[in-house]
């Protein structure tokens, strides 16, 4: 087997007051802490579902340091955690893809911790993609504007300046990003995050099939399980 790609989760420590700030404003903190574990499960069930014939290998990215324990209770076995802590997301980004690509993998992808319904063929396409001879970058474009997973085989710090984190506009300005410095990116179909009420609405509708917008997505078990549970609770 030659070299394996790197796909990392970027994630915070399921904490209650601290993850999942919007959800929790709806559901309450502590169902969205556990919320924001099941999204982990799920996010990290994705990318073991990924063929071994693909080559590749899970990294929990995480802040703050203090939270390996917790983590490593949410994330598979196999799975490395990498410490990533700085107040500018694109330089959290940006170290995550400098520092997998000098541990040696041949390329990396980055994807986010609010997409529990990620369908693993989308991370399938993003590695054969970044495989293809030649530098590229590999976007995945959320229905809010941002991205769910950015991949990169060499590591580009203009694609993470002076972008306004959390906004609509990241994903497009990441493309300019991009078509300044010449370097081609290519695109994955949409997907959404879920980090409020609405998005949160989607998700069930996702989950019980009623979607029109997402189809064909991962089955989200751990998310599944407990949603139900809350619905029980609040009946």
């Amino acid at each position: 087997m030659g070299k394996l790609a790197a796909i990392g989760i970027m994630c915070k420590a399921p904490r209650p007051g601290r993850t999942k700030t919007r959800l929790a404003a709806v559901i309450g903190p502590e169902s969205a802490a556990a919320l924001s574990a099941c999204f982990l499960r799920d996010v990290a069930t994705a990318i073991e579902a990924v063929p071994e014939f693909v080559a590749c290998k899970g990294y929990g990215i995480y802040a703050p340091a203090g939270a390996e324990a917790e983590l490593h209770g949410v994330l598979p076995p196999s799975f490395e955690l990498l410490l990533q802590a700085d107040a500018e997301f694109g330089n959290v980004l940006y170290g995550a893809v400098e520092a997998l690509l000098s541990a040696g993998h041949d390329c990396v992808s980055l994807v986010n911790s609010d997409s529990p319904t990620l369908p693993a063929p989308f991370l399938i396409q993003a590695i054969d993609a970044l495989r293809r001879p030649g530098d590229r970058a590999v976007l995945g474009p959320t229905s809010d504007g941002g991205y769910y997973l950015i991949g990169l085989k060499a590591a580009h710090r203009h694609l993470f300046t002076d972008i306004p984190w959390g906004t609509d506009r990241v994903g497009r300005l990441t493309m300019e990003r991009a078509s300044q410095i010449g370097l081609e990116v290519a695109l994955l179909p949409e997907w959404y995050d879920v980090d409020d009420a609405e998005s949160l609405g989607w998700l069930r509708n996702e989950l019980a099939g009623r979607s029109d917008r997402f189809r064909g997505g991962g089955p989200a078990t751990a998310t599944r399980v407990l949603l139900s549970t809350m619905s029980e609770a609040a009946k």
